[in-house]
């Protein structure tokens, strides 16, 4: 979607506002021009935010993620597409993407304001990403998991299951990411408690990116897992 050159200009002295909608899994959904990028909301949190949505990016960067062969990527939890939209613009990783979105109205937000920017081919499937993960039967390089809803991640995405579907769709030494929160205290608790009590479970060699904000899980597929 084109933005005048005004428009963006004005965004970084006071955020525009392009869209406002509802749908039912999202009561609340604002589409805002902030500092020039593509900014999506639902109620207190923000589900993406073209290259500034810091967690993602400041991953990408601690991983050397230009480095990695990376060509075909999952991403469950769409948003707006902050993460093909960085991996292409700001890192230059030209992917294969497939993304997860269980809310159709973010998912057509995306393709409107965000994969009309790319060249990248994104496959953008409307379902529940746990549904998706019991039945896949693809491998990935790089799996993205960023699902909230509001700003909770639902307790199905963070049982032992959901990650053995996730390690299944790995390709041997593909990249896992995991997102959660780390601001206020409970919640780095919570988040710290899952690493090490659950997910450590199934990638014993896993690690964390402290975004200031967020914690990013990372893991890696090694051969001797998947079997």
């Amino acid at each position: 979607m084109h933005i005048p050159w005004w428009k963006k200009w004005y965004s970084h002295i006071s955020p525009i506002v392009l869209e406002m909608t509802e749908s039912e899994q999202n009561p609340e959904l604002a589409v805002l021009l902030n500092r020039g990028r593509m900014q999506l909301l639902s109620g207190n949190a923000i589900y993406s935010w073209d290259d500034l949505y810091r967690n993602f990016s400041t991953a990408f960067e601690v991983l050397k993620i230009r480095d990695r062969a990376v060509e075909e990527v999952l991403v469950l939890g769409l948003g707006l597409g902050s993460v093909p939209f960085m991996l292409e613009r700001k890192f230059g990783v030209n992917a294969y993407y497939t993304a997860v979105e269980w809310d159709e109205k973010v998912a057509e937000l995306a393709m409107k304001y965000t994969f009309s920017r790319l060249k990248s081919a994104v496959n953008i499937i409307t379902a529940d990403a746990g549904d998706f993960m019991d039945i896949c039967g693809s491998e990935f390089d790089m799996i993205i998991v960023d699902i909230f809803e509001d700003d909770l991640t639902p307790p199905q995405f963070e049982t032992p299951e959901f990650l053995k579907a996730c390690l299944r769709c790995l390709n041997p030494g593909g990249l896992l990411l995991f997102n959660r929160l780390y601001g206020e205290h409970k919640d780095k608790v919570a988040a710290d408690r899952y690493f090490e009590r659950v997910f450590k479970t199934i990638f014993p060699e896993a690690w964390t990116i402290d975004t200031q904000g967020n914690l990013i899980l990372c893991a890696t597929a090694t051969l001797s897992e998947k079997d």
